[in-house]
């Protein structure tokens, strides 16, 4: 035993100190170990990569030939895959919105807000679904098709040429009134609040659409023109005033229009009366079309 101790002693003498050094290098260092041995190994290639660099030279000739198409193929590929993945512009959010953007927006939500809150009226089950229908009937006396039938059968009474000018005036404004607004809802195409299906008279009255409210621009265009027109007491005209805006608030109770689609039709309602009285028929001309509406009309009187 003794003997064996002194040939290790004397093998470890024999051996040179460098190799020493890198066994104690190696005893210390931990990724030696067996359990992170995985951890020193290079990583795999895969077997595309392993076949392709296995590839004969006479293979490696034709490479350059289909390599343009492969490269222009992916692109292609990487730009319809790109287009796809694009959102739409309005699902887009704007990260630097403009102040007028955010002020109109902001405007928009509050008046959706305070019109549904209006809207007291839409429906039978509303807070004051109780009145819906003396609502609706004080919306129907600003309805296009009751003031048409209404100053056609006046027409057809008056027997003095001043009613009968200021009647057919009338009644060039009321259809001038119903196809303007006709035709900008038909632009506009905004839907009401509760979007509601529009009734049988408004199909007939082209009133389907929210922006502006007819009925308003309607309201404000007959009280205007009553007053200029008219001769009326101080009572009748407040009357006027007041009946004009509960008919525009008439239709936002229903649950019709916003509170900006009546403020708009207001506004067009004052515009169109401002263009009858600039276009303003003389009796001759309308006796003329009074003339050809009831087929009496002759060219040579």
């Amino acid at each position: 035993m003794s003997g064996y101790i002194k040939d290790t002693k004397w093998e470890k003498s024999k051996m040179p100190a460098h190799q020493s050094r890198s066994r104690t290098r190696d005893r210390g260092n931990v990724l030696n170990r067996p359990e992170f041995m995985s951890l020193n190994q290079p990583l795999r290639t895969s077997n595309a990569e392993v076949r392709g660099s296995t590839r004969r030279p006479g293979q490696m000739k034709h490479q350059p030939s289909q390599q343009p198409e492969y490269t222009q193929e992916s692109t292609e590929s990487g730009k319809d895959r790109r287009e796809s993945l694009k959102l739409p512009e309005e699902d887009c959010m704007q990260l630097n919105p403009s102040f007028k953007g955010i002020a109109m927006n902001s405007l928009l939500a509050i008046d959706i807000c305070l019109s549904k809150r209006l809207g007291v009226c839409a429906y039978t089950s509303s807070p004051w679904g109780s009145v819906r229908s003396m609502v609706t009937l004080l919306a129907l006396t600003g309805h296009g098709i009751t003031w048409i039938c209404g100053t056609l059968l006046c027409l057809t009474r008056s027997n003095t040429l001043a009613g009968q000018e200021v009647l057919v005036n009338l009644l060039l404004a009321l259809i001038l009134d119903v196809m303007t607004v006709a035709g900008v809802q038909k632009l506009v195409k905004r839907k009401g609040p509760w979007e509601m299906s529009p009734g049988f008279l408004d199909y007939v009255a082209m009133d389907v659409y929210s922006f502006p409210a007819a009925h308003a621009s309607r309201a404000a265009m007959v009280a205007k023109f009553l007053l200029s027109h008219l001769v009326l007491a101080v009572p009748l005209r407040i009357l006027l005033v007041l009946w004009a805006f509960l008919v525009g608030m008439s239709r936002v109770m229903l649950g019709r229009h916003h509170l900006t689609d009546m403020a708009c039709g207001f506004a067009l309602g004052f515009l169109h009366y401002s263009l009858v009285e600039m276009v303003w028929l003389s009796s001759s001309a309308c006796q003329t079309l009074i003339s050809i509406g009831t087929l009496s009309w002759s060219p040579f009187y």
